[in-house]
């Protein structure tokens, strides 16, 4: 059973990378951002891989935050 979830998650990751080559390949043009006041141009590829990695740390944090205020009471005793 251990083996075949395994297999899972390994033709899962394979996929996923092979999706994640595709989109990179297919966003390779320069785009312009506007930041506040700043304009960076970069590939649309990396604008993309920049965003996912902001959205994700930014929802890490608050998950994180929202764990710590709404733990049971029993457990914030332990630490």
């Amino acid at each position: 059973m251990k083996s075949s979830m395994k297999r899972v998650k390994v033709i899962a990751v394979v996929v996923l990378s092979i999706l994640a080559v595709i989109v990179c390949l297919q966003n390779t043009e320069v785009v312009e951002t506007k930041i506040l006041f700043a304009s960076v141009k970069m590939s649309r590829a990396l604008l993309l891989i920049v965003t996912f990695g902001t959205g994700l740390v930014v929802g890490l944090l608050v998950m994180s935050q929202l764990h710590r205020r709404f733990r049971p009471p029993a457990a914030r005793e332990r630490q």
